[in-house]
């Protein structure tokens, strides 16, 4: 990742990031079947899509697809649209008063653009600074991986990372850089198998030039082990 590139690409981007809603587009009846259900559908749609491309679903190779498909679908990949499977954000008070900045960095990321369907990979890099509340580490990671198992657009998941940790830790100053390849872009149209998309969300104290130079520093340190 081009780290020493992100600060340059963040100006120039300004605003135009930024939506009108953070939500997905749900229907207000999405939860009305159960798994189970949208398995059996998703498998009947996932069968007649292969039949019109000419597969022979009798064949031992392909003829458990529908099924592999429906179920990744459901219980995977977009196993984030269900909102009873939102990781509880377990905070406790920070009896140690440490101040300074925390940076989880290097989440990895696998979701799905909404527009082809075809995955998102990448790494989230996450920050907050404590007005009295902590966050147990894992539990940053489990709320990157919620927000991605769906349908997403990269830069409404890096809204949503730092809207969900700014309401469980009580403070604005959180911060989330996003560094992804996504397939729509890599395996099909221009076909750039180079090529990443950065997006990032500053809130609170990292709207401040320092600050937020501070955290993209952190991000460039060497950690392997």
């Amino acid at each position: 990742m081009k780290i020493d590139n992100i600060e340059k690409e963040i100006d120039e981007m300004g605003d135009a990031h930024v939506f009108t809603s953070t939500d997905n587009p749900l229907r207000s009846d999405a939860f009305e079947l159960t798994n189970a259900e949208k398995v059996a559908l998703i498998n009947e749609d996932v069968k007649r899509i292969l039949e019109t491309l000419g597969m022979d679903l009798t064949d031992d190779s392909i003829k458990g697809t529908p099924q592999r498909v429906a179920k990744m679908f459901v219980n995977e990949i977009f196993a984030g649209l269900d909102p009873k499977l939102k990781p509880k954000a377990s905070t406790f008070e920070n009896k140690y008063k440490y101040g300074e900045m925390l940076v989880e960095k290097n989440i990895t990321i696998y979701s799905t653009c909404e527009h082809h369907l075809l995955p998102i990979v990448g790494r989230a890099h996450v920050a907050y600074i404590s007005k009295g509340k902590v966050i147990g580490l894992s539990k940053m990671n489990r709320i990157v991986d919620y927000f991605a198992r769906r349908p997403q657009v990269q830069e409404r998941m890096t809204m949503q990372i730092v809207q969900e940790l700014q309401q469980a830790l009580g403070t604005p100053d959180v911060a989330c850089v996003i560094d992804a390849k996504h397939l729509c872009v890599n395996s099909r149209g221009i076909k750039d198998i180079e090529s990443s998309t950065v997006t990032s969300e500053f809130g609170g104290a990292f709207k401040e030039a320092a600050v937020r130079r501070e955290f993209l520093d952190y991000i460039k340190l060497d950690t392997s082990f």
